[in-house]
Parts: structure tokens; sequence; C-alpha cells
């Protein structure tokens, strides 16, 4: 092989990394931009009352947002309630039969599930709950994000649990340790980093849903904690208030789309540092 071959494609090489870290840093542009848009325009509103406080009426100065978060909290909460315990368990159930027709049909529901639009699971929550009811609630609303939650739950159970060595699970059924004790206690500890992980990222996805929510939950401008009656939340408040002709909402919505934002990416962070410190090396 000459030199100019040799040359040639060491240039090639240094073009393609060069290609690889320009796009990388292509890809950051638009998320920094949307952030320092979001901080520019909402940490201006961002105080203790703002965050303490309920809303005001229209055309008094002030108020804040505390039933969003009330709201948000007990939607996420009754979502992880739905969700987590049934992911897990189907997500066990596919790492354990992974061939089985069954295996195969649940599995197939649960990426179908992960794509269909959340409008619609919103429109399917509200045909199923809120008419059923009558009203509009908290209830329908988690049931609606719990949907949402579950397939990533799912997913990344199963993947994580596909990580564990099998040397694992026959050492533990060796020394004659029942079988469902051997999932629940040494293969589900040892994979509740990623598991763990999953959990935090699907709630950091239903975080800021807001389309599910119009048709279920609806929204409250008062402080509500009952599960069956409408609720708050941060995207509901955004919405409203971001669509509302008055300037004072415009400055709230700016203020809770921080909010949100940092949440979001608190959630992220942590997902991240729980993966680094209890990722199980085998």
């Amino acid at each position: 092989m000459n030199s100019g071959n040799v040359l040639f494609r060491l240039v090639k090489d240094r073009l393609f990394g060069a290609g690889i870290i320009l796009l990388s840093f292509g890809m950051l542009v638009p998320l920094f931009l949307i952030l320092i848009y979001i901080t520019r325009n909402g940490i201006s509103a961002i105080n203790w009352e703002f965050l303490v406080r309920l809303p005001k009426p229209v055309g008094e100065m002030g108020g804040g947002i505390s039933n969003a978060l009330v709201g948000t909290v007990i939607l996420v909460g009754l979502a992880s309630i739905f969700s987590i315990p049934l992911g897990i368990a189907t997500g066990v159930f596919l790492s354990e039969y992974r061939k089985g027709r069954l295996a195969y049909v649940v599995r197939l529901c649960a990426e179908v599930l992960q794509g269909i639009p959340s409008i619609v699971i919103g429109i399917i929550a509200y045909s199923w709950i809120v008419i059923s009811m009558g009203k509009f609630t908290a209830l329908s609303g988690g049931v609606a994000l719990g949907i949402m939650m579950l397939p990533v739950v799912v997913r990344t159970t199963e993947e994580t649990l596909k990580l564990i060595p099998d040397s694992l699970r026959e050492a533990s059924l060796a020394l004659g340790v029942p079988y469902y004790q051997t999932i629940v206690r040494v293969i589900l500890p040892a994979a509740l980093g990623g598991i763990t992980t999953g959990i935090l990222l699907s709630i950091a996805r239903i975080a800021g849903e807001t389309a599910p929510l119009l048709f279920t939950a609806f929204g409250n401008p008062f402080m509500e904690t009952s599960i069956l009656k409408p609720v708050n939340s941060l995207p509901l408040l955004i919405f409203n208030y971001a669509t509302s002709p008055y300037q004072e909402w415009h400055t709230l919505a700016w203020g809770a789309s921080f909010v949100l934002i940092v949440m979001v990416l608190v959630l992220n962070v942590l997902a991240k540092v729980v993966t680094a410190r209890w990722k199980v090396k085998f």
C-alpha cells in the first residue's frame, strides 16, 4: 500500500470524525436556544410567592402556580401507581418468556402503545372514565398518563433484565431458592438501576403532557387535592395562560414553563446519576 493511499484514508477518517463532532454540536444548538429563551422570559417571574400562592383573577397583579404544582404531583403519582407495578411485572414476564407467542403479542402491544399519539390516549380515557363518571377528575388524568408511561417502564425493565447474566439466576436456583424469590430478591435488585432510570425517564415524559389532560383532568383555578375532582397541572396552566389575551397571564405562563423545564431536566440528570451509581458490573 503506497503512502498516497494511506494519506487519503487518514484524511477521510479525520473528515468523518470532524463531521460527527460537528453534527453532535448541531444537535445541541436547538436545545440551548430553547433553554436560553425560556430562561430569559421565565426566570423573572420566579419567586417564593409564585411557587406557594394561587392564581389571581384577571386584572390583579401577582399570583402563583401552587395549585398546578400540587396537581402535577397528584397526576404523576396516580400514573406511577397505575403503571410502575404493572410495567415491571410485564417486563419481568417478557424477559423470562422471551420466545413465547404470548410474549410476542405483549411486546408488540407495548411497542404500538408507545407510538400512539397522546391526544388519542386522552380521548380514550375520556370515553372510558370521564363519560362513565360524568365529570372530569384527576383520576382520569392519572389513568391517561399511566397508559403513556406503561410502555416505557415495560421496555426499559425488559431490556435491563436481559443484561443480567443467566449465571446469577442459575446460582440462586442451585442454592434451593424458589423461582419467585430468585426474581424478587436476586434478579430485580441487580437490575434496580436500569429499572429506576426507566421510571424516571417515563415520569419526565408524562410531566409535560397537555393533550390527555385537556380531556380528563381539565384544570382547576383553585387548590384541589381530591382525585375525584378536576385538578390543574403545569402543562394545562401553561396552555391556558399562553393562549389568553392577558399579559399578566403570559408572564405566569413563562414562569411555569421555566419551572416545568427545570423539573424535566432534573429528572433526566437524576436518571443519569442513578444509572452511573447503581450500574451492576458482572
